[in-house]
């Protein structure tokens, strides 16, 4: 049965124990009824015996020269009324005044079960052997009037009739058995299918493969994941659902209702209406995560939803880094479309035979890019900010904009408790939206100023650039998503990011007209900052 399928082995072991139950109901039912026919048997013979002894006639019979001739016809009468096999009457001594079979009368009875009727006046039913076989007798003593015992009646039927009784009755009793055992065999079919099919087909070793599988990816999986059943229910959570709901792992969460847990969960919304719902910000025990929720639903009815989360600073940490990359590859790009310039200027000049001039011209853009090096070492001792800014440097020189790193500038190494992507993330985004605001005017006019230090408590960062401004009535809105002062559709997110990362540090930024009369964005952030939580 090892190899068999699951269909089958309900089938089978549906069908045997189905057919198991009738043999032995009908086994029972069998024994139970052969009892009774033999209980009655007895009792009817024990009822005749006793109601043919009282008889007067039986009596006077006894009293009678010649008993056989009086008691014979009695007996004869009683036994073809009754439909026993045999109505016997004998004297004290046991011999016959009556028997079915003419010749045996004078005779000796048999089976020397006669004692308890001719001693003790005892009526009862016996099983004995007699001259026509095997019987349930019935026996009664027969009494005159004044009370004395003078003879017995033996009323008997034949073991072999009443079991052909009982055989009479098999028939009927193996139908019944085989009947059952279809309708049982039938509704085995039946179950093996249907439990088949809400199985999905499925084999025990191929749920059990699933279900550990399922385990594992619960436990691989970095989102948060919790499930309910229709009831709003928790059926399940994995750990990086304590992880993150800041929960220790030993939380017996499964049974609780979900609003136990997540108070401003939407799962319920879902349970009820069947609603998707993909990527909405929510709020859990102070952190900012990013949720999906589906419901599950078989057939047409939802037994349940799934939710997976993840921390928004995850996307954010990943966008940074993208930006990073964009940043590192536009810097990189303008810095090899600058030195193919510098480059095909050397190759003229070699042409030309103009071997000074190209000399010169080596001298004075190594000593610029040594100064420019030296310098935002000097000032930016942070790797990630000095290479960012002269990758900004060499941007700005392909954009024909004058890019001045600010000379009070002086920043030490970030403090390690602050997100140095978070800083990159602000400074890339206001200086590339300073490019942008100024790239449109006459080359001399384009200046963008950043400064950045480290002062006292707290450090400060300044961008400015020559270009238009701000309008009062977008500044209300900055800050908002899909508000821009650029033309084009995806537009409207740098500012809300710079914001949210501001946020993040527990600084804080105003915006300003400069000295050079465009925007003047200045940024405040404390070193002993902090990572934003609403429960705060």
């Amino acid at each position: 049965m090892k190899n068999r399928s699951l269909q089958s082995k309900i089938f089978v072991y549906g069908a045997l124990f189905v057919t198991a139950i009738s043999l032995l109901i009908g086994s029972s039912f069998y024994f139970t009824m052969s009892n009774s026919i033999e209980q009655q048997t007895g009792n009817l013979a024990l009822s005749i015996a006793v109601t043919t002894a009282e008889r007067p006639d039986v009596v006077a019979g006894f009293e009678s020269e010649e008993p056989s001739t009086v008691l014979q016809p009695i007996a004869e009468k009683v036994r073809i009324l009754s439909g026993a096999e045999y109505v016997v009457i004998g004297n004290t001594q046991g011999i016959r005044y009556a028997h079915p079979i003419i010749e045996r009368i004078g005779q000796k009875m048999v089976g020397d079960d006669n004692e308890r009727a001719l001693i003790n006046g005892e009526s009862y039913i016996t099983e004995a052997t007699g001259t026509l076989g095997p019987a349930l007798r019935g026996k009664s003593p027969i009494k005159n009037n004044k009370g004395e015992i003078i003879g017995v009646i033996s009323v008997g039927f034949l073991k072999e009739d009443i079991s052909n009784t009982f055989f009479e009755y098999v028939d009927t009793i193996l139908t019944i058995v085989l009947i059952a055992i279809l309708f049982g065999v039938i509704g085995s079919t039946i179950l093996a299918r249907s439990i088949k099919k809400v199985l999905f087909n499925l084999e025990p070793s191929e749920i059990a493969h699933l279900y550990n599988e399922r385990n594992t990816l619960f436990e691989s999986v970095r989102e948060g994941i919790i499930m309910v059943d229709k009831n709003s229910r928790i059926s399940m959570v994995n750990p990086s659902a304590y992880e993150m709901l800041s929960i220790q792992g030993d939380t017996i969460l499964v049974g609780l209702p979900i609003e136990d847990v997540l108070p401003n969960t939407l799962l319920p919304h879902v349970l009820l209406t069947g609603e998707k719902q993909f990527d909405r910000p929510m709020v859990v025990r102070g952190k900012k995560v990013i949720v999906n929720r589906m419901p599950i639903i078989v057939g047409k009815e939802i037994l349940g939803a799934v939710s997976s989360f993840r921390l928004q600073s995850d996307f954010h940490q990943l966008t940074t880094e993208l930006s990073q990359v964009k940043l590192y590859t536009e810097a990189l790009r303008a810095q090899t479309h600058e030195y193919q310039n510098f480059l095909y200027s050397i190759s003229g000049l070699i042409q030309l035979n103009s071997l000074d001039e190209a000399l010169n011209l080596i001298h004075d853009e190594t000593q610029e890019n040594q100064s420019l090096i030296q310098f935002v070492t000097k000032r930016l001792q942070d790797a990630y900010l000095g290479g960012l800014v002269i990758g900004l440097f060499n941007r700005a020189r392909e954009l024909k904009i004058r890019f001045i790193l600010d000379e009070d500038s002086n920043m030490t190494k970030l403090p390690k408790h602050l997100e140095k992507s978070l800083f990159i993330s602000i400074i890339g985004n206001l200086v590339t939206n300073a490019f942008e605001a100024v790239e449109h005017l006459k080359e001399s006019d384009r200046i963008v100023r950043l400064l950045i230090t480290d002062i006292g408590q707290e450090i400060l960062l300044e961008i400015e650039d020559s270009g238009e401004g701000l309008s009062s009535h977008i500044l209300e809105h900055i800050f908002k998503s899909r508000v821009s002062t650029k033309e084009g559709q995806d537009r409207g997110y740098g500012l809300v990011k710079v914001f949210d990362n501001i946020v993040d540090l527990g600084g804080a930024i105003s915006i300003e007209k400069g000295d050079l009369a465009g925007a003047l964005f200045i940024i405040s952030i404390p070193k002993g900052g902090f990572i934003y939580d609403q429960n705060h």
